[in-house]
């Protein structure tokens, strides 16, 4: 059966040769779209069709220690190439609107459109009708549909909280978040491709690799310093990088094959720390795109986003040329 694999594995790799006829087959495969709750920052949705090249065709399990709102794993199971999912984040309420969307779209969708349809008929405005769910919010009742609200209608769908816990976000005042209708319109997909095959939890990321097993993948997008400097460059937030690093050494000698979408660059402008070469992984940049910021300054410079591969993994596609000239 391996030996079966190894050549069905080969057999791929004479059919797409390069890293860009990869990236060709799953823009077309995905129809230049993949399904998404809700906008949210960091979200590595717009370069799924880049970072997908790199998994097994098939595996047993995707393990997203760090799943923010589960950009990849929704890809993924968009192309069936895993069996089971396993999504975690530390951040209990994002959580409950993965949750809830994939198990129990329909009861999201009617308490999303309730509280969103407030708005509209509000007093004081939408505005105010904002600040008033983020204060029901802070003050316990963190259901999915409020924190589905107050992603749709905060600035960058950026989740912040300040030093005591409460979610301190702002809201974009041009828009009103995504409506009902097009809400629905992605979770019922998104529910179709995990329910049934889809475990949650919101534990320290540590825990969640202990449960990885050989013929899983874990992909891990952990909060880091990425291609903004504010951070403190010796940890990521709230993860230690020597433990993290630690945690990636565990993986290997377990033999559990990953993914890590890491530090990067803008212009002439490198964040984040290299991870140590005797992980033994092999870096690929991908093209983010122009920078948003950079443009504001009248400037034209290039995100790049560093892509990990643990060793195993290193064979799935055999790139021709340079990864940063494929991706321009």
């Amino acid at each position: 059966m391996f030996k079966n694999f190894l050549l069905l594995r080969y057999l791929k790799s004479l059919i797409y040769n390069s890293v860009a006829e990869l990236r060709l087959y799953y823009l077309n495969k995905m129809n230049g779209s993949v399904p998404h709750i809700v906008q949210y920052q960091g979200s590595k949705r717009n370069l799924a069709p880049q970072i997908l090249p790199y998994f097994p065709q098939r595996f047993n399990r995707l393990i997203e220690p760090f799943a923010g709102m589960a950009a990849i794993t929704i890809a993924v199971s968009r192309l069936n190439k895993a069996q089971l999912y396993r999504l975690n984040d530390l951040n209990t309420p994002l959580v409950s609107v993965l949750e809830e969307a994939i198990n129990n779209p329909q009861r999201l969708l009617d308490d999303y459109t309730r509280v969103w349809s407030e708005q509209l008929t509000f007093n004081e405005g939408s505005v105010a009708h904002y600040y008033k769910v983020r204060d029901d919010f802070n003050s316990g009742n963190q259901c999915a549909a409020n924190m589905l609200y107050l992603l749709a209608r905060c600035v960058k769908g950026s989740v912040r909280y300040s030093g005591n816990g409460q979610f301190n976000q702002s809201p974009d005042k041009r828009r009103k978040g995504v409506s009902p209708a097009n809400l629905s319109k992605n979770i019922f997909r998104i529910s179709s491709y995990l329910k049934n095959r889809t475990e949650f939890s919101s534990i320290d990321y540590r825990e969640v690799l202990q449960m990885a097993q050989p013929g899983d993948i874990v992909y891990m997008d952990p909060p880091y310093q990425g291609v903004c400097a504010t951070r403190d460059n010796r940890y990521f937030s709230g993860i230690d990088y020597n433990e993290f690093v630690e945690s990636l050494e565990d993986l290997n000698r377990r033999g559990i094959d990953y993914i890590i979408s890491y530090d990067g660059s803008c212009g002439d402008k490198q964040y984040g720390n290299d991870l140590p070469n005797d992980l033994g992984l092999r870096k690929v940049m991908l093209n983010a795109g122009l920078s948003s910021q950079a443009l504001l300054l009248g400037k034209k410079e290039v995100t790049f986003e560093a892509l990990y591969l643990s060793a195993n993994l290193q064979d799935v596609v055999q790139p021709t040329v340079h990864n940063q000239l494929l991706f321009t």
